[in-house]
C-alpha cells in the first residue's frame, strides 16, 4: 500500500500547480458609455488580456450576438446601435462559457486551438481538449 502513496504523491507533483488554485475567475466588467446611436466598449483591451482571447474573436462572436457591425479603435470597440452594459455583460458570460471556461474542471486557463477546420478548448489545467463551435 505505501508503493501506491509514493506513486500517488509523485503524481501529484508532476501536475501544474493551477489545478490546486481555489481562486475565481473575475475578468473587468464592461465599461460601455451609449454616445448617439454608437456604443463604445471603453476597457475593451483590458477584457481581451483577462479573457487570453484574439480580439477579433471575440468581436466577431459579440457582432454576431448582437447582430450589428463593429470595429476597433485603440483600446475600445465601438459599436453600431444602442447596446446597454447589461446585454455586453451577458454576452461575455456565454462566450467565457462557450470559448473560456473548461467545461471538464472550471478552470479558465484554455487556449483555442485550430486544427483543420475544427477548433478547440485546450485547457493547461487539466489537459482536456473539447471541440467548439466556430464564430
Amino acid at each position: 500500500m505505501s508503493n501506491y502513496e509514493e506513486l500517488l504523491k509523485r503524481a501529484r507533483e508532476q501536475l501544474p500547480e493551477k489545478i490546486f488554485e481555489k481562486s475565481r475567475f473575475e475578468p473587468p466588467k464592461p465599461d460601455v458609455v451609449i454616445e448617439g446611436n454608437r456604443s463604445f466598449f471603453q476597457n475593451w483591451h483590458q477584457v481581451v488580456t483577462a479573457l487570453n482571447r484574439d480580439e477579433n474573436h471575440l468581436l466577431k462572436f459579440l457582432t454576431k450576438e448582437l447582430a450589428t457591425s463593429a470595429n476597433i479603435e485603440g483600446q475600445r470597440a465601438v459599436f453600431a446601435g444602442k447596446h446597454f452594459r447589461g446585454t455586453m455583460i451577458d454576452l461575455l458570460n456565454r462566450y467565457m462559457k462557450e470559448y473560456v471556461i473548461c467545461p471538464e474542471c472550471g478552470k479558465p486557463d484554455t487556449n483555442l486551438i485550430k486544427e483543420d477546420r475544427i477548433n478547440f478548448l485546450v485547457c493547461e489545467a487539466c489537459g482536456a481538449r473539447t471541440s467548439v463551435k466556430s464564430v
